[in-house]
């Protein structure tokens, strides 16, 4: 294979291929997409399978990924008043890649173990 440079995207500041995709691989983003790419989910049960994130960051997370249009916020009509989140025909269209990439972890998570070892054995 080989390698020709300008045949790479530049991700120039303002470019909005790298605003999507600065906005859909945050820290928690995928995350929440995977949750969702297996059905509509409430804030707390999101909460509660993502260890270690703030509320205020969820917060942000889901904000962040309904102003893209990938999710939709739905205010259920319970007492106390209900929220929950589920993917737009935007993010179903995106279910697929974002499980694809989160079954690519689940299958080489042990490989990529090895190799963290290895080079945390060589950098020490």
């Amino acid at each position: 294979m080989v390698h020709d440079p300008s045949q790479c995207p530049k991700f120039h500041v303002d470019c909005i291929n790298r605003k999507i995709l600065d906005q859909i691989s945050g820290k928690w983003s995928i995350m929440v997409l995977t949750m969702l790419g297996y059905g509509p989910h409430r804030f707390n049960a999101i909460r509660k399978q993502l260890e270690g994130v703030s509320q205020k960051a969820l917060t942000d997370t889901l904000r962040k990924l309904e102003r893209n249009g990938v999710v939709d916020r739905n205010v259920l009509p319970t007492s106390p008043v209900g929220v929950e989140y589920e993917l737009t025909s935007l993010g179903l269209s995106l279910r697929a890649h974002v499980l694809a990439l989160y079954n690519w972890t689940e299958e080489n998570g042990d490989e990529i173990s090895r190799a963290r070892a290895a080079f945390d054995k060589r950098a020490a």
